[in-house]
This record gives C-alpha cells, structure tokens and sequence, in this order.
C-alpha cells in the first residue's frame, strides 16, 4: 500500500469511527449505583440529541387486531395473538365466510394472524380458547406451543406448526392440557426438549410440557408465594436459563436460582435496593445480556429496567397516577456474591420492551411515563426508545432514540426480526376495541423501528453473509467457518459473530430471549477481493444455549449483516 493510499484509509476510517465514539463517549444519563445498599451519585455529562438515532417505519395499517403477544418463527413469519372474549370485534375476518364456535361465542372473525415479514402480508389464524395474558415458546423443532389464557383457555395448549412459503397450516387446541390453569404464567425451553411454565394469577407452582408419568403433575414454588403482594408483582415472570444450566428467576424485586430438576434453590439473589416491584402489574423489563467466552468462564449478567414504584398499581385502580421508575439494576448471577448496580435511564418508563440487538446493544421500547399495567391505568407515553449498550462505561450506556409518532401502552410488543429492525405493535389499553373518544384508542398497526446501524452511511461496512446457507445445522461445539462480504476496507479486530435466539413478547417479558457471542478460533481475513471469512466454534452445551432456531449475524464495527436462520442441534 502506498503512503498517500495508506494516509486515504486512515482518514477514511477516523470518518466511519469518530461518529460511533461520539455516540458511545457522549450521550450519558445521571447515574447511581448502589453498594451495600447505598446510593452512590455518579457524575452526568448527558448530552442532547443532535440529530435523529434510528427510523420508524408503518408497514400495515390495520392487521385486524393489537398484538398482545408475538413470537417470530424460522420461516420469517410471526405469530400474533389477541384475546377472543372481544367476541365478534376483531376487525379481520375469518376466510372464505367461515365462522366457529368461540370463547364468545358464533364468532367469524379472527384472533391471531399470521405475518409474512418478506411479503408484508397478514393471514388469518383461528383460534379457538382465550389467549388472553398467556404464554409460548417454540419448541427446538420450530413448532410453536402456546399455553393458557383466561377463562376456558387457561389449561388448552395451542401447536402451530411453522408453515413454509404459501403454507396453510393453523392452530391445533388440547384442552385441559396443563395440569394446571395458567393466566400470567412464564415459559421457557429446556435442553431435553420440554418446556418449563413458570406461575400464574393464583399458581405458585410449574410443571412441564410435553407430560410424560413423572411430568404429569404440578411441583411447589414457594418463591412465587412469598413475592405475592396486595398488587399481585409476582405475575410473568422473568425466567432465565442460566449456564449452568439452573434457572434464574425474577419476581416483584427479588430473585431465586432454581434447580428444576430437584426442585431446589440453589441460591438466593439480594432483593433490589430500592425496594420497589419489577413484574406484572408493577411491569419494568428484563433480559438475559450477551453470553461471551463461551468456551471459558463464562459470566452471565441480568438487566432489570423500570416499572411502577410500590403502590402503584392500587393508585391507579382509583385514578391516581404515580410515575414510573426510572432505574435499572443490572446482576452478575454466575458471582459468588452477586450485587445489584443501579443504573438511571434518561427517561422513567412502566410496560416497555426490551430487545437484543445483533451487535450486543439492547433496545428499550414502548411503554408509560406514568401508573401501572392494566386497562386505563396508565397514561402519558413514552414515544422515544432508549439504546442500552451494555459495555460501555458506566453512566455513557443509554442513548435516546428518535421517537414514535404513535403511543403503544398496554398489551404493545416488540421484537427482533432477521433483517435487524425490531418489529413494533400494539397498543389495546381498553376492555374492548375503542378508536374514538380516548386518548390511547386501541391501534390495529405494525411498525419496523430500524436501529441507526441500518443507516444507508454504513453500507460500505456492513457485511453480507455468502455460507453457510440459511437454515443451515450445526451441531454443540462445531467449528464453523462464516464467509462473508464487506464492499468497505475491513477492520478483523472488530468482526465478530453473534447468535440471538427468538423470543415470545408479552406484558413486556421476553420469553427464551439470549443472545450468544460466539468464540473466536481465528480473526476475520481475506478470502478474495472484498470476500472474507471468519472461524468460530458454535456454542458447547445446551446449558449454554438450548437447542433450537437462531438467527445469526456477522458484525463489523457494530454494523450487522442481515441475519441467517440455523438450527442448534
């Protein structure tokens, strides 16, 4: 390389870098962290926003129903549901005239729909029990099991099968399914291919499905009885495979670590130093921060972000409306003595979602500045989201986002898609479809938030992924070997590659959310003009990552490519 070509690729590169250290060195919050259960003030140097962060795009109107819980499938489809007790006021109708016998009754529209990210298409599922507050997973086979609800659908468990391209499969019910009824529950899926389903209103124990003779029963969990409150701030929630393969599980302001296969607390996490209830209806979020070195000690992190304070809720039932928290508490659980550190976002926020991003960045989306979770019981939106990067220093870990243009309250979801952009609907504070006369009327849409790395400045480093193909399947520990393109110079050092598995959203708990960086075996090099490839080694046990679909980017520079569909298996 010649010195005026080398002085060129400098340049070129302090253009692209300096931006990113602008945004990551120089947008930080008022922070505090708590030691010992003492509140430290940390020094603030927030600065404003000078130009939008991320884009909003309306991609459908109107799907015929608010998407109260959503779980994207490997066929780059996404399940959406709504509860069926609406009866006949879905504002989709079931195909060719058909009508069935519903929750409600003679009802001919429908309650879940499927869309189509690559066609931008809706397809009317029928479901038949109330899904109303309930939970899923997708099984390690790419079927997706629902489970719950209200009323008659509180033990029907629901099979869709991932339908390919013009497919026209639709949900198969098994009532009383569960051994138990299940409305506010949490589920997760486990190594050997079950799934773990986790509470409910009145259910202070789980059980598993599918049954099988020693499965076929519920088991005690005294945790969720002791984090019962008047306001009930032990509903979904949050439950995290840990690697070690036990259970990390939240409720109200306090955590277990859970064997699940002896029934035993391994460990007992410190309540949250300000006291204050994290889960439904005092709803923050939480998720499960990137898992690293996976082929060494592997340290495993927990983030915890807003909600509503004590008392809340019970205001609100009678008008009040206090406001949200404006803290996260963020835990190491894999440490001896695990302690909480709090952190302050820029904006208070009660119902938001949170999401991983592919470069290892979570977005926090949705949600209220004031009261609880609920019909009519909070007010006040928050329209900005707000990027968490988790290892930049801290107090310059949030950023805020370029606002919606529409309000997503109650019964709102979010979630990643494969080509990066996070999928937003919802919105249904009501007990039934109201669009006049109310300040947040039910909203029937879907909305794509891209995330600034999908600015069209970043193109010459975003990379192109050429092998493996998608839908590819790799096995616990195989060495893989990702090719890829990059139209730009590359920087090797800052390539890596990432698994993010899909999640089931609801009442802003994210089920079987986990993002993997996977190990390095040799850095990113050339492989022909422009065409790269780098060697890594897939994640090693199911502990680590259970089995199932994921989606799988190369990121460089924290730029992602567009993600790839593969099997762990």
């Amino acid at each position: 390389m010649t010195r005026m070509s080398s002085i060129s690729f400098v340049l070129w590169q302090l253009f692209i870098i300096l931006p990113i250290l602008h945004q990551t060195c120089c947008r930080n919050p008022v922070v505090a962290s708590a030691r010992g259960g003492k509140w430290v003030p940390l020094p603030s140097n927030q600065a404003p926003i000078a130009a939008p962060v991320g884009k909003w795009d309306l991609l459908q109107e109107n799907i015929g129903i608010p998407a109260m819980h959503i779980q994207q499938l490997h066929t780059d489809k996404v399940v959406i549901l709504d509860q069926t007790t609406f009866g006949p006021s879905s504002n989709l109708a079931l195909p060719g005239g058909k009508c069935v016998n519903g929750s409600a009754g003679k009802d001919c529209t429908a309650h879940s729909v499927e869309y189509d990210v690559l066609q931008n298409t809706v397809r009317p599922l029928t479901v038949l029990t109330d899904v109303w507050c309930s939970s899923g997973s997708v099984m390690p086979d790419g079927t997706f099991y629902q489970t719950g609800g209200n009323g008659g659908g509180g033990s029907v468990v629901r099979v869709l099968e991932a339908c390919n391209s013009g497919g026209s499969c639709d949900w198969k019910e098994t009532k009383n399914a569960l051994s138990a009824p299940r409305w506010y529950a949490s589920n997760h899926v486990l190594p050997d291919n079950r799934q773990i389903i986790i509470g409910g209103r009145g259910q202070f124990n789980y059980e598993y499905y599918p049954k099988n003779d020693q499965t076929n029963k519920l088991f005690d969990l005294p945790f969720l009885r002791q984090t019962n409150d008047p306001e009930e701030n032990n509903l979904y929630p949050l439950v995290i495979q840990n690697v070690d393969g036990n259970l990390f599980i939240f409720a109200n302001n306090r955590a277990i670590l859970l064997n699940y296969n002896t029934g035993a607390v391994v460990k007992t996490y410190p309540a949250l130093p300000d006291g204050n209830p994290r889960s439904y209806p005092s709803t923050g979020s939480g998720v499960l921060l990137p898992l690293k070195n996976l082929q060494g000690k592997i340290q495993a992190e927990v983030l915890v972000c807003g909600g509503a304070p004590k008392g809340a809720y019970l205001n609100a039932l009678k008008g009040v409306f206090m406001g949200a928290l404006n803290t996260c508490g963020r835990i190491t659980i894999t440490d001896p003595n695990p302690q909480w550190i709090m952190e302050t976002m820029p904006l208070a926020r009660v119902m938001g979602d949170m999401q991983l991003l592919p470069n290892g960045n979570v977005l926090i989306i949705n949600g209220a500045a004031k009261g609880a979770q609920g019909w009519e019981l909070a007010k006040d939106p928050v329209l900005s989201p707000v990027l968490y990067k988790p290892d930049a220093p801290l107090g310059a870990r949030f950023e805020v986002q370029t606002p919606a243009s529409r309000p997503r309250m109650y019964h709102s979801t979010a979630i990643l898609i494969r080509d990066g952009r996070v999928l937003v609907g919802g919105s249904s504070s009501h007990g039934g479809y109201i669009y006049v006369n109310t300040p947040y009327p039910t909203d029937l849409s879907l909305e794509a938030f891209s995330p600034s790395y999908l600015d069209s400045s970043f193109d010459l480093l975003r990379p192109q992924i050429l092998a493996p193909g998608s839908q590819s399947q790799i096995a616990y520990g195989q060495k893989l070997v990702i090719r890829f393109t990059v139209d730009g110079p590359l920087v090797p050092s800052l390539v890596k590659v990432t698994m993010v598995s899909p999640s089931f959203t609801t009442h802003s708990v994210s089920m079987n959310h986990r993002l993997l960086e996977l190990s390095t075996v040799k850095s990113a090099k050339p492989a022909g003009k422009s065409r790269h490839q780098i060697f890594v080694t897939a994640p090693t046990t199911t502990s680590i990552a259970p089995p199932g679909y994921y989606m799988l980017f190369v990121v460089h520079q924290d730029i992602p490519s567009e993600g790839i569909w593969v099997q762990l298996q």
